[in-house]
Parts: C-alpha cells; structure tokens; sequence
C-alpha cells in the first residue's frame, strides 16, 4: 500500500514509516497539511492532530477516498470527534504498536473491499431482477415460506427482495450440497436463510428440513410443485414459462433444468428421445447432477 503519514514530530514519522517499509508498504512523510494535500494518490494518510494551528479539514476533504487514520496524545472534541465526523475512519493513540496500527490499516481496507463488492452485487441483481415485479406484501409474510416456480430465478428475486426490504443478512443455501442440513442447523439470529432445490431432497428427508426450520427465518424454493401443506406455500408463475425473454441458458443448465421439471411427467425412454440422448446418459445426469427420480 501507498501511505502518506503526516507528522511533525520527523523522528517519529520515520520511526513508523521504517516499520511500515519493512512490511513492503511504500511511505512518503510531511510536516505539514498545506504539503499533504498536494497529492491525493495515497491507500492510507496518517494524519497527526497534534500539528498546532493546522486545519485538518482540507486534509480530510482531499483524502475522502483514503483510509484516514489519526493518531492523537489525547482524546478531545477537536483531536478525534471533529475529525471523525468530516471523514476520518479512526484514531490511534500515542504511543502505540506498529502491529495495532496494521491491525486497523487491514480492518478498514478489508472493509473497502466488502464495501465495493457489495455495491457491485447490488447492482448486479437489480440488473438481473429488473424484469421481474414481485406484487406480494412482505409486510404479511410469515416465515419460513415456500415458493414453488417452474422458473428459479423468480423465486431468486422474490427472496432477496425480501432481505432488502427488511434490511436482514441473508443465508444462501441449496440442497444440494451433503452439508445443506448442518449448514442451516448452524445459523441463529435474526437473519433470513433463503433454500433452493428443494426438489431434490427425497420426501422422506423433507421432515428432518422442516423440524429444522421451525425457529428459523427462511424462504425455500422449488421449481416443482409443492404439495406440503404444513407452511404458507406461495406459487410464482412465469410468464415465459421456461426462459425470460432474451435468455438463453448453456446446454447442461437446460438439460439439468428440463430433467428436473419434466421427469415426473414422461418415462425415462421418451425423455432421454427428446433431450437426444441415450437412457444411460440420462442415468449419468442425474448422478452428476444429484438429481433424485420421484417414484
């Protein structure tokens, strides 16, 4: 990382900068805020607030993409809370341990980088949903809910919808995996668990899934019909049937999709005729996929 420590006391800016260079960061030091904002191409400033009669504002402002630390002799309105309130991200005292310095240097560029992907995701799926309008009111929802449609991503923008609109983490979990059980066994607090592929799990496992559910805060999905009448069961039909407008999925998510929709509906030799592949194959499918046959 690129870090500018601003520091009057020259012995001690060096002292840190030598112990930061060490550890392969690359440190440019000066004296006062009128030089340091000369220049805004730094990961993280050092801003020293025992600089008499330095305005640290214009600091802060030409830094406001930068991870700003302080670091302070003493603690007072204008030391840390003035500071802090304009932009700064957190002090340190003096004198401190260069070790406790990296600790919040990573904490808070770690925090950028969640921060980032966060926002890109975000973006992501209000581009991937933006065709899709849910018309339920959350508001009367009560969990855990079921959501049987033909097509997962209607179920998939219902569920996030829904953590957004209550502000709560959300838990992804599918079936699927061996260790989906153990997983949503794992989570407690005041979080939303959203389940897919509960079309595979065979009808025998599925109470083991809801005795795990019962004080849990969770959507789960199929995409086949849900026949359960144990919890709210809400069905999302799509109007496309199978795909949205425009898409087109890979040859192995449609073989997958249409094993798992239309298995129950023709015999083996007929629909392994129409997918263009051999009864053996269409065995191999389903293994690959863990896809379990319904009787």
């Amino acid at each position: 990382m690129k870090i500018l420590i601003i520091e009057n006391e020259v012995y001690l800016a060096q002292s840190i900068a030598t112990k930061l260079s060490e550890l392969g960061h690359i440190c440019e030091m000066c004296t006062s805020t009128r030089d340091a904002i000369k220049s805004n191409n730094y990961d993280v400033v050092l801003l020293s607030t025992n600089i008499n009669g330095q305005d640290f504002n214009p600091v802060i402002e030409t830094f406001k993409k930068s991870i700003i630390i302080l670091m302070v002799s003493y603690i007072s309105n204008d030391t840390v809370s003035k500071p802090l309130s304009a932009g700064a991200k957190d002090y340190i005292l003096k004198p401190f341990m260069i070790e406790e310095l990296i600790r919040k240097i990573n904490h808070y560029q770690d925090y950028e980088k969640l921060k980032r992907r966060n926002e890109a995701y975000d973006k992501y799926l209000t581009h991937t949903f933006s065709s899709m309008v849910n018309e339920h009111n959350f508001d009367n929802i009560e969990l855990p809910l079921f959501i049987s449609s033909s097509y997962q991503k209607y179920a998939d923008s219902f569920a996030f919808e829904y953590a957004k609109k209550k502000n709560l983490p959300l838990h992804f979990i599918t079936l699927s995996d061996p260790k989906s059980m153990s997983e949503i066994e794992s989570i407690n607090g005041n979080s939303l668990i959203y389940i897919i592929d509960l079309q595979t799990l065979k009808k025998s496992d599925r109470k083991a899934l809801y005795s795990l559910l019962e004080d849990k805060n969770a959507i789960i999905s199929s995409t086949d019909k849900i026949e359960d009448d144990e919890y709210e069961v809400i069905e999302i039909k799509s109007e496309n049937k199978i795909f949205d407008q425009g898409e087109i999925l890979p040859i192995e998510d449609y073989v997958k999709f249409i094993v798992l929709n239309y298995q129950h509906k023709f015999p083996d030799t007929e629909l392994s005729k129409k997918l263009g592949i051999s009864r053996k194959s269409l065995w191999e499918k389903r293994k690959k996929y863990d896809i379990v046959k319904k009787k």
